[in-house]
Parts: structure tokens; C-alpha cells; sequence
């Protein structure tokens, strides 16, 4: 496996941070959702929790919160915690990634993995998904996680690109209602816990 040394943020990478969705955002959360809804993308709201299904953002939030708490998540659920990426310079929000804290879970421990993202497609390309992903895994790293399984869809060039930038190697392909899934593991070694 592949052993990510988590280290300082490489000067080249977008700046932003990840932090728990609230009503400060609200607008542009619901903004984003109604851009996901109108995409052509196949995977749409990966990492976005019940977005699609919520009829507020405060909907989602009151939901998400919940699902946080190991004690109060629901059991045919796993407790997991959803971020937002927002984009220091003008705060918008670029993308919104989750963090399960274990895949003890039929779906999860073979092609949902530790974590989902999205990417505001007008943001693409612009190495967002790469630096999300580097800064969830700190987050692992102080759950604890030490192997973390990331997947995405045998098609989608730019998730692998982003995963194998932060240390994934890939495990084997798997095929889950027609469609191809590649599964990655990372294995974060500890350096520091800059973000």
C-alpha cells in the first residue's frame, strides 16, 4: 500500500479549508445543490450525504449532524462527518467532501470506501479535488485512520489523478451494477497537522 506523508501544503495548491456545513453558507449551498441537479454527471452529490433529498439547507445540516454522533447516527448508517471546501480568497464554497469514520459496512468496505467528493464543475481543474482530499486525510489521521479506502468510477480520469496524487495505489477494479469501480488504499504515515 502507499503511505502518504502527510506534510506541509505544497505552495502550488489551491487555498482553502474544510469545515462543517452552517447557515453562514446557506445560499451557496443551495446553490451548488441546484448545480449538481443540473449536471450531466453520472456520480452526482457523492460526499454530499441526503443533499438531493433535503428541503433546506437546515434540513441537511440538522441530518448531517446526527450522522456525526457516533452515538446518535442511525444504525444502518456509519458515523461520518461532511465538509465543505471553501475557498479563502472569496469564500465560495468549491466542493464538498465526507469522512466515514470506519467501512464496516457491506457497501462501504467494497466500493463507497472512507470517503466521497464533489467538485463544483465550474471549478474543475483547478486541483481542488487533489487538496481536499490531502486535507480530509489529516482529518483521518486524527480519527485515527491509518488505511483509508478511496474509490471512484473506472472512467473518471480526474478522482484517480487526485487520489494517487495523495499516495493512492491501486488494490484491484470491481464491477457494481454494471459499472466499473477502481479501489485505492493510502496509508498516512504522520508528519504534522498543518491544514
Amino acid at each position: 500500500m502507499g503511505i502518504l506523508e502527510i506534510s506541509w501544503r505544497n505552495k502550488n495548491m489551491p487555498d482553502i479549508k474544510l469545515i462543517e456545513p452552517t447557515l453562514d453558507y446557506e445560499d451557496d449551498i443551495w446553490r451548488f445543490r441546484q448545480e449538481i441537479i443540473d449536471s450531466d454527471d453520472t456520480d452526482k452529490f457523492a460526499g454530499c450525504g441526503n443533499l438531493e433529498e433535503c428541503s433546506s439547507v437546515k434540513e441537511w445540516i440538522d441530518t448531517i449532524r446526527v450522522e456525526s454522533n457516533i452515538e446518535l447516527c442511525p444504525k444502518d448508517k456509519v458515523p461520518s462527518t461532511i465538509y465543505i471546501a471553501v475557498r479563502l480568497h472569496d469564500n465560495k464554497i468549491v466542493g464538498i467532501i465526507d469522512l466515514r469514520y470506519h467501512i464496516n459496512h457491506p457497501i462501504l468496505s467494497t466500493w463507497g470506501g472512507h470517503m466521497g467528493y464533489y467538485v463544483r464543475s465550474c471549478e474543475r481543474r483547478n486541483g481542488y479535488a487533489t487538496e481536499m482530499l490531502r486535507k480530509n486525510l489529516l482529518n483521518c489521521n486524527r480519527l485515527g485512520i491509518e488505511k483509508v479506502l478511496i474509490t471512484c468510477g473506472a472512467s473518471n480520469y480526474a478522482s484517480e489523478k487526485a487520489i494517487v496524487a495523495n499516495g493512492g495505489v491501486f488494490e484491484k477494479q470491481i464491477e457494481v451494477d454494471g459499472e466499473i469501480i477502481k479501489r485505492f488504499w493510502i496509508t498516512i504515515k504522520y508528519k504534522d497537522t498543518y491544514i
